[in-house]
């Protein structure tokens, strides 16, 4: 009797264990390599409940989870900031996984119905959307600029700081 609550035991937890495809096969969490053209840009990633999940500068490298909650994909909020610049948001989404049909083949519906759609497994991001790399543009009115004055029109106090070049 012992012996075969042990071995249904112990086909509970192999089931639990390998019945799983897409948390096995593709993971609960991806890394980000973020970066900005300039540099040093100030990055907020928030979820999509709000709450801000990374604060800091770029570049970064960040690890986000892909579930968020059970059967729900995450999704985040990706903002770049730096003062003279616009300011520039962009959405982060995950989609199905295929490895999470890999159960049906396996015969796993507690991979199915638990432990992918627990773990967040069943969802996946790109392997192109891992990069995420902008260029900010300049705000309107902060692009450099080159004033001619003749200097006839240059008050005294400027004339003493001008030095001649030829």
């Amino acid at each position: 009797m012992k012996k075969a609550s042990m071995m249904c035991g112990m086909a509970i937890v192999a089931a639990l264990t390998f019945s799983s495809c897409a948390t096995i096969f593709g993971g609960t969490r991806y890394t980000f390599v973020v970066n900005s053209h300039p540099g040093d840009a100030k990055l907020v990633i928030t979820n999509k409940k709000g709450r801000e999940v990374f604060s800091g500068n770029t570049p970064a490298t960040v690890r986000l989870k892909s579930g968020a909650g059970y059967f729900s994909p995450a999704r985040y909020t990706v903002k770049f900031t730096k003062p003279g610049y616009e300011e520039f948001t962009m959405p982060i989404h995950f989609k199905l996984n295929g490895w999470y049909f890999g159960n049906i083949l396996i015969g796993g519906a507690v991979g199915m119905l638990v432990v992918d759609p627990l773990t967040g497994g069943m969802w996946k991001v790109g392997n192109a959307d891992k990069q995420i790399y902008k260029t900010l543009k300049p705000q309107a009115g902060t692009e450099p600029s080159l004033t001619i004055i003749d200097v006839e029109h240059v008050d005294g106090a400027m004339k003493e700081r001008l030095v001649k070049i030829n």
